[in-house]
């Protein structure tokens, strides 16, 4: 009889949910199946553990449950207009920080939390700091990834103050684990 962290890994095994590389489940009791050899180890009390040399990768690359109206999600989402004032010195470099941003994961509804830091160098205009605070409080409540919110700002800014260039930051707060840092830049960097 198999007990229970031998049920729970051979259950993991064949539902997918293993997808790391080197982690060892105990499967069966020594006599109960035939592997390849190098897929596993036996031990002295009998218990066989299966180690998996490789993750183990789904056949479709996009998940099914993401649609491309997910993807789309708020890119062209109507936002506070971004006002200007003339700039009245040349050679500086503006930078803001935004540590209260939120936004909506179009997939889940769950709120997606970070820091915006926009940096950039003006040449005739600059933006007004309190529309920008209304503009970025507006993602409060629209549904987009925060890879498109990032590159949304960038293009809205971009349009609005017209710099010598930009560079949009966003530092996202772990969701299962995984840290997430965006950068957008403007105008984009060539390869030579």
């Amino acid at each position: 009889m198999p007990c229970r962290l031998e049920r729970r890994a051979s259950l993991l095994l064949h539902t997918g949910q293993v997808m790391f590389s080197r982690i060892p489940l105990v499967l069966h009791r020594i006599g109960q199946t035939r592997l390849p050899h190098k897929t596993y180890k036996h031990y002295l009390d009998g218990t066989m553990v299966m180690f998996l040399p490789h993750p183990l990768v789904r056949k479709e690359s996009v998940m099914p449950q993401y649609t491309d109206a997910h993807a789309k999600a708020g890119i062209t989402a109507r936002l506070p207009q971004l006002e200007v004032w003339p700039n009245q010195y040349p050679g500086y470099v503006i930078t803001t920080r935004y540590p209260e941003y939120t936004s909506v994961c179009p997939k889940t509804g769950l709120p997606d939390y970070g820091t915006i830091t926009i940096r950039y160098k003006p040449r005739k205009s600059c933006v007004e700091l309190k529309s920008l605070k209304m503009y970025l409080l507006a993602y409060r409540s629209l549904g987009i990834f925060y890879e498109n919110a990032v590159n949304k700002i960038l293009h809205d800014i971009v349009h609005a103050v017209r710099p010598e260039w930009c560079v949009v930051k966003g530092e996202f707060t772990p969701r299962g684990g995984l840290h997430t840092n965006i950068f957008a830049r403007w105008p984009q960097r060539t390869r030579k």
